[in-house]
């Protein structure tokens, strides 16, 4: 039982996450912030339900069935969210898939090494989501399209975000985001696999 409730849990959790990183009006205003941020925070997520499922059944394939549950409760809420006004085509590309396949690829060719799997499978899957991440951002609705068709309210001057220099701290958000999660990866897979034992 709390075995699967932690499987609900963490990807519930996921697709939170994901619906925050399609909120146009946070990308809007934050721009390569966001996806650095939502990139690194998708991909703990990602990582470390995979990797307890994955060393919990010891079947390889499965971290990428639970990616793929991920996506399905993504687009669920996604259509919810769609009826409240959203656009639906923002974020709704299983970017999880590809690097849940690698953690499952570094599982099977180490024959079920869990150590190497928190170390391959947790760099390539840190450092793989956030590419996969710039691809579904290429392939999906323009932000700032969009935030013309969907026109927020006004907000309160205190919570009026600041425009942050793009380009003066983050030359590569997508490299950047692949660094850092390539290093947080490795501790959240030890922590998923931890969580069997």
């Amino acid at each position: 039982c709390t075995h699967y409730l932690f499987i609900v849990v963490v990807a519930v959790n996921s697709t939170l996450l994901t619906i925050n990183a399609g909120d146009y009006i946070f990308y809007t205003d934050w721009a390569w912030t966001s996806f650095v941020v939502f990139s690194i925070s998708q991909t703990l997520m990602l990582v470390v339900g995979a990797c307890y499922y994955l060393t919990f059944t010891g079947v390889p394939g499965t971290a990428t069935y639970y990616a793929l549950i991920m996506t399905v409760y993504t687009w669920v809420a996604k259509g919810a969210w769609f009826a409240l006004g959203y656009p639906y085509d923002f974020i709704v590309t299983p970017v999880w898939l590809p690097s849940a396949m690698l953690l499952d690829l570094a599982y099977w060719a180490t024959k079920k090494n869990k150590h190497s799997l928190i170390l391959f499978g947790g760099v390539m899957c840190g450092m793989s989501l956030p590419l996969f991440n710039m691809v579904n951002l290429i392939t999906v609705a323009d932000p700032l399209e969009t935030a013309f068709k969907y026109p927020r309210p006004t907000l309160p001057p205190y919570m009026t975000p600041i425009e942050p220099a793009v380009g003066k701290f983050y030359n590569s958000p997508a490299a950047l985001g692949a660094g850092a999660g390539a290093v947080l990866s490795v501790t959240m897979a030890a922590l998923g696999c931890k969580l069997n034992t």
